[in-house]
């Protein structure tokens, strides 16, 4: 798990095992954020794993929370056939590509005519997670290309792999808890530069949520 800090560096706030993804398990992440001095979350970007969101907005309600548009589509593909991929996923980027929630709400609805008689279990999955879905709607469009994917933190899970991945198995936690922490370590350094066009972000930032900020 990590962060942006308000100078738009990337930044990892911790690591955790568990045996399984759960909400028991997200509860535990985030009291244990809090308990380290986290007062409050801006804007929280994840897969929706299994009770993630929820605990999010028990332990932090004030933040916005955004399910990966990405995570969606490629859960949304899994259930359509080889012929239909490619006019289904060109329908499915309408949605989340138009200017604001109220057109790409429009959109869903004419995908969901147009697909939901073949593909029931696909659309409604779009239509029940549709508010933490569309939660970067609200943002403008710098914030916007940060928030509705969880591309950043894939792309750190990737570099992880490959520091590890000569590892055919790990005989305890400990031991793979010192390794992730070293390639997290080597990692980090080249995280010398803030994220692209963070002085307007920053901005926009302070002119939405100016009294949470802080600065």
């Amino acid at each position: 798990m990590w962060d942006l800090t308000d100078r738009g560096y990337k930044e990892v706030l911790g690591m955790w095992i568990g045996k399984a993804e759960s909400s028991s398990f997200w509860m535990s992440v985030l009291t244990d954020l809090k308990t380290r001095g986290v007062e409050d979350i801006l804007i929280t970007v994840t897969d929706n794993l299994n009770g993630f969101t929820d605990t999010i907005k028990t332990i932090f309600p004030n933040s916005t929370t955004q399910i990966c548009v990405v995570h969606q589509i490629r859960n949304s593909c899994r259930y359509v056939v080889w012929k239909d991929l490619k006019e289904f996923t060109a329908d499915m980027k309408e949605i989340y590509t138009l200017v604001n929630r109220e057109q790409a709400e429009s959109a869903l609805t004419h995908f969901e005519q147009k697909w939901g008689p073949k593909y029931r279990h696909a659309v409604q999955s779009w239509r029940r997670n549709w508010d933490d879905l569309t939660a970067f709607f609200d943002f403008p469009v710098e914030i916007r290309t940060i928030i509705y994917t969880t591309n950043l933190i894939e792309n750190l899970n990737g570099k992880i792999r490959k520091y590890t991945k000569t590892k055919l198995s790990f005989p305890t936690d400990d031991t793979l808890r010192k390794s992730v922490w070293l390639a997290i370590s080597e990692i980090e350094k080249r995280w010398t530069m803030p994220i692209r066009n963070w002085g307007i972000v920053m901005n926009q930032f302070m002119a939405i949520l100016e009294d949470r900020i802080g600065i």
